[in-house]
């Protein structure tokens, strides 16, 4: 008697196990479709403050990482200092949030470090141009773009890496 009911218990056990690991079948009548990480439905907007903004576009050209050195921004949430790395150097300098939308960075001073890779070496003139240039900002999802008073389109784009 004590055998029947630990073997019962055990497939009990073992039944609700399997089906508690099992992930549902998609709603019948739903579309079905690629989700973006950086879409601002699912993603609320980033913090512009504490959070590592990565470049991943400069101009209309995606930025790809120099021997591992990813160009950022890093506006800190307790001062208004601006920091980061430009693919070669890292920078420091003031920024100042004048209005809703509004950002202004610099002047900001860089270690002056050679630059193996030249292409880095591009990366970084055009983001520290980029970065001085701002003026307004937009932020969707984990995505931040930088605008100068002229551009229609953003000097550069930046994906969050969240501080903690």
């Amino acid at each position: 008697m004590d055998f029947t009911r630990f073997v019962s218990l055990g497939l009990l056990l073992a039944s609700g196990l399997t089906t508690a690991c099992q992930t549902p079948a998609p709603a019948t009548g739903a579309t079905s479709r690629p989700v973006s990480p950086t879409a601002s439905a699912t993603t609320p907007p980033a913090a512009l403050r504490n959070t590592r903004w990565v470049l991943r576009t400069l101009g209309s050209q995606p930025v790809a990482a120099a021997d591992a050195r990813e160009p950022y921004l890093l506006l800190r949430a307790t001062e208004q200092r601006a920091e980061g790395h430009g693919s070669c150097n890292r920078f420091t300098g003031p920024f100042e949030l004048p209005a809703a939308g509004q950002l202004r960075l610099g002047p900001l001073l860089a270690t002056r470090m050679a630059c193996a890779d030249p292409g880095a070496t591009v990366t970084e003139a055009g983001f520290m141009r980029a970065l001085e240039a701002a003026r307004t900002y937009q932020i969707s999802g984990d995505t931040l773009r930088l605008y100068d008073e002229a551009a229609a389109q953003p000097t550069a784009v930046l994906h969050a890496v969240y501080l903690r």
